[in-house]
């Protein structure tokens, strides 16, 4: 019996040691897969940080990033609107996944009023003023440029502005390693303003392609309310993304610092949203606009489908007929008798009172594309560049550059 009971103990100690045995492999396979599946779904998401979703004294980025580690930003969606780049490994030199740093906080696209009769509305609340000299004006004047230090969208992020709008703006970005997700190295940008398609790569020769452009220049702004504003506002609008898009370099160049009257974007599908940016960001910043600008805006509006009045449309083109009517030699000649239209015609002409009513015929040249005579002070169009002419005055001009903003002198 002692024997039976003997031999049913070591039977039993046997099943137990092999079942320990049994069970040790089996939970370290399970430990093992979870763990590398736990790893994989790290690296992952790690290597999937998403980037800033996207889309004027001018500054480029500087500084040649040749042979950086840097990873690559590549979007999951082709179209902008819904634009959320992955960052991948570009190179065998880029960072461990677990290594690679979030981006700065993202600035968002700025989403213009999408009713062009609520810009109308808008525009019609802004004060209708003429543009104030420009004394005192310097870009030191709207702070360091490029600033993190503001309160507007993107500020305080760790990244500088230039770089939150490159990373906005462009497609299939390549960022360099260790700037915490901020520095663009290389990009594509879809340029609004132009409607073409440009590589950017950073460095001194070659930024200067892609260029941030403040969709209200800061000199315009200076002349049109901002001396009023306190250094953190004219701040927070040099570097507010509503203002700021990646353009085109030679196109930002062209634009200087004129308003809606004097340039618009040569890709005109563009235009309705550029005029209404303009008017949220003068509508936000307490700006104003002149009589010009603000029919230049209405008339890009009513291409949009704003109802704006017919009369509010044409009154920039209405102003020229009343200018010319009263200089027209037949309203002045036509009550003499036929037989004595030519002695009427030779005088009318040498009346001082038409003279001075009307300097329209003394001969100035060019004339605005609304058929205005231009006057020293005025801002000449690009085609006008160096061209001389003669100002409604009988003055000689000259369209030279001033400052970087073209303008018809006196010479």
């Amino acid at each position: 019996m002692r024997t039976v009971r003997s031999i049913a103990a070591l039977v039993a100690a046997a099943v137990l040691v092999a079942g320990c045995g049994a069970a040790g492999p089996l939970s370290s396979s399970l430990d093992g897969n979870t763990a590398s599946s736990t790893s994989t779904g790290a690296t992952s998401a790690a290597a999937q940080e998403t980037s800033p979703t996207g889309a004027r004294a001018t500054d480029l980025s500087s500084g040649s990033e040749a042979g950086t580690s840097s990873y690559s930003v590549s979007p999951s969606r082709p179209d902008s609107a819904s634009r959320s780049p992955n960052m991948t490994m570009s190179s065998s030199q880029a960072p461990a996944a677990a290594d690679i740093p979030s981006p700065a906080s993202p600035t968002t696209t700025p989403a213009a009023v999408t009713s062009p009769n609520e810009i109308a509305r808008v525009l019609g609340t802004l004060a209708v003023k003429g543009r104030a000299p420009k004394t005192g004006y310097s870009r030191a004047q709207f702070g360091p440029s490029w600033s993190d230090d503001v309160t507007v969208d993107g500020g305080h992020n760790g990244c500088d502005t230039r770089n939150d709008i490159l990373r906005r703006d462009l497609m299939g970005l390549t960022i360099k390693a260790d700037t915490a997700g901020c520095t663009v190295l290389t990009g594509t940008l879809h340029d609004a303003y132009t409607g073409k398609t440009i590589a950017f790569t950073r460095g001194q020769a070659t930024s200067g392609a892609v260029q941030i452009d403040h969709v209200v220049a800061l000199l315009d702004a200076w002349q049109k309310g901002a001396q009023q504003l306190s250094a953190a506002q004219r701040q927070n609008l040099a570097n507010d993304p509503l203002n700021l898009q990646a353009v085109d370099g030679p196109t930002n160049e062209q634009k200087g610092a004129g308003d809606a009257a004097t340039w618009l974007p040569p890709n005109k599908a563009y235009r309705c949203t550029y005029v209404s940016r303009q008017v949220e960001v003068k509508a936000k910043y307490h700006l104003w606009v002149t009589q010009a600008e603000k029919d230049a805006i209405l008339r890009v509006l009513a291409t949009c489908g704003a109802s704006v009045p017919s009369a509010a449309v044409s009154s920039a083109s209405s102003k020229p007929p009343m200018t010319t009517s009263a200089a027209k030699p037949p309203a002045s000649t036509a009550k003499p008798p036929a037989s004595t239209v030519k002695p009427p015609m030779a005088t009318s002409a040498a009346k001082p009172s038409n003279a001075t009513a009307a300097p329209k015929p003394a001969g100035c040249h060019p004339l605005s594309s609304a058929g205005n005579c231009y006057m020293p002070g005025q801002f000449c169009a690009k085609k006008d560049h160096g061209v001389a002419g003669v100002a409604g005055s009988g003055k000689a001009i000259k369209c030279v550059n001033d400052n970087g903003t073209w303008r018809w002198m006196a010479v």
